[in-house]
């Protein structure tokens, strides 16, 4: 019995499948892991360079018409649906009067009659992106006139590509968001700011 053991611990037949079943779990979710990460890397810098050149077709006279803010966006979402063909995109444009405002998003100037902090009784104000009434932000849903600053944004949200990953707490889909401020084209003379008394 003595010289059974001595041989069976001498025995190394087997220990690499052992050895690579302890092992192989780990490693394939690392690689998971890394391949999950890398594909996220990649779509934010595809979506933030979808996104450049859709502002820059945007800020042409011809893209003013809603036809052609179609065409552009449908271009961003294509390129986005190449690489994850259930995400769900969603473009926005805010025109402000200057870039000093888009930068800051600042209320819309009035003056202060009666030195309470905000727009009422009355008060005249400068309705600088022509909503008709005083707004906190000075921006406007819509692609703006000639020299308008531009905030263009994309937010798109897609599945992960290994649902693995809710395993270690992350969530089951991937979200994120891009954007970018350009000027338009002065192809033609701004928009005059328009006058207006608060409510």
């Amino acid at each position: 019995m003595k010289g059974h053991l001595h041989c069976l611990c001498r025995q190394d037949q087997g220990a690499t499948i052992v050895e690579f079943g302890l092992v192989a779990p780990v490693f394939c979710l690392l690689l998971m892991g890394v391949l999950d990460l890398g594909h996220s890397l990649y779509m934010q810098s595809v979506l933030q360079g979808a996104l450049q050149k859709a502002a820059r077709d945007s800020t042409l006279e011809s893209a003013s018409e809603a036809t052609q803010r179609t065409l552009i966006d449908g271009a961003v979402e294509q390129q986005i649906k190449n690489l994850a063909n259930n995400a769900t995109v969603k473009i926005t444009r805010t025109a402000f009067r200057d870039y000093g405002r888009a930068a800051n998003r600042s209320k819309e100037p009035f003056t202060d009659t009666n030195h309470n902090g905000t727009c009422d009784a009355g008060e005249p104000y400068d309705d600088l992106n022509n909503s008709k009434s005083w707004d906190v932000d000075n921006g406007q849903n819509s692609a703006g006139g000639a020299k308008d600053t531009i905030l263009l944004s994309a937010d798109i949200s897609y599945p992960r590509l290994f649902p693995m990953a809710t395993l270690a707490g992350l969530p089951a889909n991937v979200t994120m968001n891009a954007s970018t401020v350009l000027v338009n084209q002065p192809y033609g003379e701004q928009k005059a700011i328009a006058k207006g008394n608060c409510l």
